[in-house]
């Protein structure tokens, strides 16, 4: 889905189509009617805290605003843009609107997350490009969004055209078109090598992905080591084994919130408290909705400092209810230090299981806990 948060807002704003627009943040207000009928939007010039872009219209991206940037810095950046703050419900709406629309017309779909998807169009006899556009109007009369769509041999391939004539864009590529058409992208281009990854090409001489296909396997693997090494040389040539999984089970739920200002364990207790019982009610209601119980609750912190801890516990049976994930994320709460500034906290459930098989008796669980830690 192109600039996916972003054009959901666009839905309910229209007026802000062709602006730059940014998502994000926390403690955003949402606009202002006015009592001439208009609205009054938040800027980005206005913001104060720590808080981070989740995702931005292409008006915003070309002044250089992505997602993941913070707030105050993108605002250097782009002073006039908008600021909205995320409406989770309705990004999940489209996303469940849009996969359906896909699935009425090809029901062979990898879901891989809120606004992107894998689809096996491998049994279709009609061909590659009015297919393509059969999709993306599927999608456009069930939203009013627009997709962008790449259509290769392979999901490494397709990954990658998808993102080549955004926004609205339809990219086919055959194997044979590689060298003239993905060679000259910029090697991080491949889904896998992130910014590190591509730090480290660069500085052995490898820009492009093409340089990186001309790089003999052997030095690759000295450079990388065996396992990546082979990696980087297959997918530089555009070989991808993986089939389209139209089925796959959830290996952990997580909720988490980074503060606007870094909390003190004893000074901030209460605050941090209600962060922390929020937390784990919205895991709860999590498993719940997607029907699985836990057998193993965990927590994250991130310092004030950056430094990262976790904590497991490992439960005798599987649980869903608020409070007693409460109590299970507590007991791991007692084993890390508290003597920094908190700047994250996080809770995980782990170890899903169905909820027709998870054993409904909590008494047995907060008897026979045992612990666990990573």
């Amino acid at each position: 889905m192109d600039a996916f948060f972003a054009s959901v807002e666009l839905l309910h704003y229209p007026e802000l189509r062709g602006l730059p627009v940014v998502v994000g943040g926390r403690n955003v207000h949402r606009p202002v009617d006015q009592i001439d009928g208009s609205r009054r939007f938040a800027c980005l010039r206005d913001y104060v805290g720590r808080g981070v872009i989740t995702t931005s219209t292409y008006e915003a991206r070309a002044l250089g605003v992505f997602s993941g940037m913070g707030l105050m810095k993108s605002a250097q950046l782009a002073p006039d843009a908008i600021l909205l703050p995320a409406n989770f419900d309705a990004y999940r709406h489209y996303s469940r609107l849009f996969k359906a629309a896909v699935a009425s017309i090809a029901p062979k779909i990898e879901d891989r997350g809120i606004d992107e998807i894998y689809i096996d169009l491998s049994d279709f006899p009609e061909d590659t490009f009015p297919l393509a556009q059969r999709i993306k109007q599927a999608v456009f009369a069930a939203t009013g969004l627009s997709c962008s769509i790449g259509v290769t041999p392979n999901k490494l391939l397709s990954k990658i055209c998808s993102d080549l004539n955004k926004p609205d864009g339809i990219t086919i590529l055959g194997l044979e078109e590689i060298p003239e058409r993905i060679w000259p992208l910029p090697a991080k281009k491949i889904n896998g090598i992130g910014p590190k990854a591509s730090e480290r090409l660069r500085q052995y001489g490898i820009h492009t992905i093409g340089d990186l296909a001309a790089e003999p396997i052997d030095s690759l693997v000295s450079k990388f080591g065996r396992s990546t090494g082979t990696w980087l040389h297959r997918v530089a040539r555009g070989i991808d084994d993986r089939p389209v999984i139209t089925e796959s089970e959830p290996k952990s739920i997580s909720r988490e919130s980074t503060f606007e200002r870094d909390l003190h364990a004893r000074q901030d207790r209460e605050e941090l408290s209600d962060i922390f019982t929020s937390l784990c009610l919205r895991v709860a209601d999590d498993l719940k909705r997607k029907g699985y119980a836990s057998r193993t609750i965990g927590i994250k912190l991130r310092y004030a400092d950056f430094h990262a801890v976790t904590r497991d516990i490992t439960l005798p049976t599987g649980i869903c209810d608020g409070a007693a994930i409460r109590k299970a994320a507590g007991e791991c709460l007692k084993r890390v230090p508290l003597e920094q500034r908190i700047r994250l906290l996080g809770v995980r459930a782990g170890g899903l299981v169905p909820l027709g098989n998870a054993t409904a008796d909590q008494t047995a669980v907060q008897a026979e806990l045992s612990l666990e830690a990573i």
